[in-house]
């Protein structure tokens, strides 16, 4: 499937901040020391001889698939990051991401029940936020992360009057 029949031409999509990269990585790095210190104590019991059966080689390899996945995550957020954009239409949002699988999802505004804005504290430190459109649709669970605090809430505001406006017109 070509990025064309994925996104309208016509349309004018924005971007999320590219912070978002950096925030990833981070999370990315803290997950991987965690799931490390996980995996590594069979290593650790191996090497210091208390759990001398423990096969050598799966106690090297399960560390090793770990630390690459974390290697291979860095190398992958920022062509993530770089998909992720949205672009507020006439009658709906649309929130579009993917870098090999593309997905793109059209909310139309009299649809939307409520906007949030989240941020937890590795997002708040670097100013960003990610914002949740909430539909009747158990399927539909759009979500833009990486839109700066102060567009984060000015786009919670906007959703909200278009919605308002829209399911006030039924």
């Amino acid at each position: 499937m070509s990025k064309v029949l994925a996104d309208p031409p016509s349309e004018q999509w924005t971007r999320v901040s590219p912070k978002l990269t950096a925030v990833e990585q981070i999370a990315n790095v803290i997950g991987g020391l965690i799931a490390l210190a996980v995996v590594s104590v069979p290593l650790v019991l191996h090497l210091t001889g208390v759990w001398s059966g423990y096969p050598a080689w799966l106690a090297w390899l399960v560390p090793g698939v770990v630390l690459l996945s974390v290697v291979v995550g860095m190398i992958v957020t920022p062509f993530q990051v770089r998909s992720r954009r949205y672009a507020l239409r006439q009658d709906d949002v649309a929130v579009a991401r993917g870098v090999i699988y593309h997905r793109t999802e059209v909310i139309p505004y009299g649809r939307i029940q409520y906007v949030d804005v989240v941020a937890g504290p590795l997002m708040r430190a670097f100013g960003l936020c990610k914002l949740q459109i909430h539909t009747a649709s158990p399927d539909a669970h759009p979500e833009i992360t990486g839109l700066l605090a102060a567009d984060g809430a000015a786009l919670r505001d906007q959703l909200s009057q278009r919605g308002e406006e829209r399911l006030a017109g039924l």
